[in-house]
C-alpha cells in the first residue's frame, strides 16, 4: 500500500500546490490564457495518447518517451505567442538542448522503435504492476489514468509554465539573471550528461560479461556503479534533472523582479516526485544488489556533498 499511498498523495500535492503558488506573483492576463489554453489542448492530447497506448500495449513507459520532447513543443508554442521575444527564445532554445540530450539517452537504451507503441519500457512499471495493490487489473488501468499519465503529464506542463511569466513580462530585457541562468542551466545539463554517460559505460560493461559468460570481479561483481559522479551522489542524473528546473525557475524570476511568483508549482512538484521515484527505485537496487544499503548509508541521495560521516 506504500506505493498507492504515495501517489495518492502526489495527485493531491498536484491539485494544492498550484492553486496555493497561483496566490503569489501577478495573475496571468488574457494574451497568458490564451497561450496556457492552447498548452492545455496540447496536454489533454498527450495524456490521451499515453493512457490509450499504455493500456492497448502494455508498456507504461510511453510518458517517459514523451518526457523530453513535449516540454520543447511548450515551450516554443508559448515562443510563438510573444513573438520570439530574445527571452522567449533563450529559455525555448535552452529546453530544446536538454530535451535533445535527454531523448538521445533515453533512445540509446531502445526505448524508441519504428512501431512508435514498443520499445524499452522502465523496468519499474513491471515490478508496480506484479504488485498486490494493483490487483486486479482494473485499479491498475486507474493508476495509469490518474498518476503515470495524468499526474506526469501535468507535471511537465507545470515546470515549462516559468516561460507564461516570461510572456508576461515581454517589454523587460535579458539581464544578469538571466544570462545566470542559462549558464547554470548548461552546467547541470552537462552534468547530468556526465553522469549518464558514467552509468551507460558501467551497466554496458556488466551486461557485456554477463551475456559472454565472463565472471563478475570488482565492481561489477557488485552489481551497481558507485564511482565518479556516483562517489558523491547515489543519483547525480536526478540531482541535476531538478537543478535544471529550479534554474529554469530563475528565468521567470528575472522577468517579473518577483522572488515566489506562481510558476514555482513546477519545480517544487518535480523535486517532490523525484523523492518517490527515487525510493522505489533503491527499494529495488537494496534487494538485487547486497552492498547497496552501505551505500546509501554512506553517499548523499543527491546533493554530492561528500561522502556522509557514518556513525560507528
Amino acid at each position: 500500500m506504500k506505493i498507492l499511498t504515495t501517489a495518492i498523495l502526489l495527485v493531491i500535492t498536484l491539485l494544492a500546490v498550484p492553486v496555493i503558488s497561483y496566490l503569489f506573483g501577478t495573475s496571468p492576463g488574457p494574451l497568458e490564457w490564451q497561450a496556457i489554453s492552447t498548452l492545455v489542448i496540447i496536454l489533454a492530447i498527450v495524456v490521451a495518447y499515453s493512457f490509450i497506448v499504455g493500456e492497448f500495449t502494455n508498456n507504461n513507459s510511453q510518458v517517459d518517451k514523451l518526457w523530453s520532447i513535449v516540454p520543447i513543443v511548450y515551450t516554443w508554442v508559448v515562443a510563438s505567442y510573444g513573438d520570439y521575444a530574445p527571452r522567449l527564445v533563450l529559455m525555448s532554445t535552452l529546453v530544446t538542448i536538454w530535451g535533445i540530450r535527454l531523448t538521445a539517452n533515453f533512445a540509446l537504451k531502445g526505448a524508441y522503435q519504428w512501431a512508435f507503441w514498443t520499445g524499452e519500457e522502465d523496468y519499474r512499471w513491471e515490478v508496480l504492476r506484479r504488485k498486490p495493490e494493483f490487483q486486479p487489473r482494473w485499479k491498475w488501468s486507474l493508476f495509469n489514468l490518474f498518476f503515470i499519465s495524468g499526474y506526469q503529464n501535468v507535471l511537465i506542463l507545470l515546470f515549462t509554465l516559468p516561460t507564461i511569466v516570461a510572456l508576461q513580462y515581454l517589454s523587460v530585457p535579458l539581464g544578469i539573471l538571466d544570462y545566470l541562468a542559462a549558464g547554470l542551466m548548461l552546467f547541470f545539463i552537462a552534468y547530468e550528461t556526465l553522469a549518464d554517460i558514467q552509468h551507460w559505460n558501467f551497466q554496458s560493461r556488466k551486461w557485456a560479461k554477463i551475456s559472454a559468460n565472463e565472471e563478475l570481479t570488482g565492481d561489477y561483481k557488485k552489481g551497481f556503479l558507485d564511482k565518479g559522479l556516483w562517489a558523491y551522489s547515489r543519483h547525480p542524473n536526478y540531482f541535476a534533472e531538478q537543478a535544471i528546473w529550479v534554474c529554469f525557475y530563475l528565468f521567470s524570476i528575472a522577468a517579473s523582479g518577483q522572488w515566489l511568483n506562481w510558476s514555482i508549482a513546477g519545480c517544487l512538484l518535480l523535486i517532490v516526485l523525484f523523492q518517490g521515484s527515487s525510493s522505489f527505485s533503491e527499494e529495488i537496487s537494496a534487494e538485487k544488489y547486497h552492498d547497496y544499503t552501505a551505500y546509501q548509508k554512506t553517499v548523499h541521495r543527491f546533493f554530492p556533498f561528500g561522502r556522509k560521516s557514518v556513525k560507528q
